[in-house]
């Protein structure tokens, strides 16, 4: 597989399947609807702000998966990891997100960019009697493949499902 943005370096962990640790060589739009990088044709993506909008990002995933190809079980996989990741985007950083959804090489690839610093992967599942601390977690279980990056102004994080 090719290296994203020009060359630059992801950090990448797999979920169920074995994953390489790039993403795939489909370059990504800049972070907050610029295009600080070229993103991949047909692409389709949708800012975010305040906790109000989590409703219409489920929708919007779950409505473009579905046009994409993806299965109802697959759907419903993506809109979770997706609504951990944006969750997480206001919960820990300012300036809300960015999520672009598109296929490349068999697999749904969503891209969620927002201001944050570059989030730590290969965690431990947190014990039971834990409050917080799962979400990332989470996110590398159900989903193929998890890369991160940091982006002009932020950090991307990318998910990869297999259609």
């Amino acid at each position: 597989m090719s290296e994203p943005f020009d060359g630059d370096s992801m950090t990448g962990s797999s979920g169920d399947a074995a994953g390489s640790g790039s993403s795939g060589g489909a370059a990504v739009p800049g972070p907050f609807g610029d295009e600080g990088t070229s993103g991949p044709s047909g692409g389709d993506g949708m800012s975010y702000e305040a906790p109000d909008d989590l409703r219409a990002v489920r929708v919007f995933v779950t409505e473009r998966a579905l046009a994409l190809g993806m299965s109802e079980a697959r759907i419903d996989l993506l809109t979770l990891a997706v609504s951990e990741l944006t969750t997480n985007t206001l919960q820990h950083t300012t300036g809300g997100g960015h999520i672009r959804l598109f296929v490349d090489g068999g697999r749904l690839v969503c891209d969620v960019v927002d201001r944050g610093a570059e989030r730590p992967f290969g965690r431990a599942m947190p014990s039971a009697e834990a409050v917080g601390g799962r979400g990332l977690a989470i996110v590398e279980r159900i989903c193929d493949d998890v890369y991160t990056t940091t982006v002009p102004g932020g950090t991307l994080v990318r998910i990869c499902l297999d259609l």
